[in-house]
């Protein structure tokens, strides 16, 4: 498990993708709610159901998935 101890320095938008591989992240953020599919560092995957708009998530994510994604305006945070 690895823990996030300094802040988060930067940010880029994010396209879902199945096979699009994205720098291991600090967190998510979404600009308008809805499900996001992601496959963490470890390989495992999972939905955030509902995410909300604004909301930093701290997960360290690998891919956000097209499949299961509903919300848009999606940033990672490094």
């Amino acid at each position: 498990m690895r823990v996030i101890t300094a802040p988060m320095t930067g940010v880029a938008s994010v396209t879902p993708s199945d096979s699009t591989v994205i720098a291991t992240t600090h967190g998510l953020m979404v600009s308008v709610a809805g499900d996001v599919a992601v496959q963490f560092e470890d390989g495992s995957t999972a939905t955030i159901a509902s995410a909300i708009a604004g909301v930093v998530y701290p997960f360290a994510v690998t891919k956000v998935l097209s499949t299961g994604t509903a919300a848009t305006g999606i940033l990672a945070l490094y």
